[in-house]
């Protein structure tokens, strides 16, 4: 038998419930060191650790917290860059890969 789903399951534009409490908590704390990349360890059952190196993907660009209310998803950023790569000076540009 399935159990029911609670009221605040159930309703998709929730409130935050009233027992969980931010005020105390740093925006950005962990920015600059995901950027970097992090480790995963992983303690499994039988006592041994498995240990992952999460990089960010190649071609990954982040924006910094006061540049993304501007650019709310990448079709805006991609647009922005085309209409400025050609006020860069010749020298600048990079060239196009096939």
């Amino acid at each position: 038998m399935k159990k029911a789903m609670s009221k605040m399951a159930q309703t998709e534009d929730a409130d935050m419930r009233s027992e969980y409490d931010f005020r105390g908590g740093v925006r950005g704390k962990h920015y600059k060191s995901m950027r970097a990349g992090y480790t995963i360890t992983i303690h499994n059952a039988d006592g041994t650790r498995t240990v992952k190196e999460v990089l960010p993907k190649e071609g990954t660009v982040v924006l910094e917290p006061d540049i993304r209310p501007y650019f709310p998803d990448s079709d805006s950023v991609n647009r922005t860059l085309r209409c400025l790569i050609p006020l860069l000076p010749p020298k600048r540009r990079a060239k196009v890969k096939a």
